[in-house]
């Protein structure tokens, strides 16, 4: 079954660090791009993090740029979302997801992560909560 697992979430104190995992199962990860999202209550899915397959580059939306770190562990089938510095705005659930293509989308203007508008598979998502 062609599945991805997030894993890693909880509570934290602002301030605090989380690492997230992005397992894949019933397919190779490493070919494919993999992002991460979040959304919190009342708030639409926003991008957060990209990683490319064919040459490892990473995107990040501003908002985490400097505290997140995205990987990939192709060993271990296994993207990773090391988050430092959170604040409670980081608040959200977390989902991964590929669109099964190798790259990650970049706009043409300012070659900033351009999101998955296309068909994806889901994760079920992870709950992370920043808050003392």
């Amino acid at each position: 079954q062609v599945q991805l697992v997030e894993s890693g979430g909880g509570l934290v104190q602002p301030g605090g660090s989380l690492r997230l995992s992005c397992a894949a199962s019933g397919f190779t990860l490493h070919y494919f791009a993999i992002g991460w999202f979040r959304q919190a209550p009342g708030k639409e899915r926003e991008g957060v993090s990209c990683i490319s397959s064919s040459d490892g580059s990473t995107y990040y939306t501003d908002s985490v740029k400097g505290r997140f770190t995205i990987s990939r562990d192709n060993a271990e089938n296994t993207v990773y979302l090391q988050m430092n510095s959170l604040k409670p705005d980081d608040t959200a659930v977390y989902y991964c997801a590929t669109e099964w293509r190798s790259t990650c989308r970049i706009t043409t203007t300012d070659q900033t992560w351009a999101g998955m508008p296309g068909e994806k598979r889901w994760g079920q998502g992870t709950q992370v909560t920043v808050s003392s």
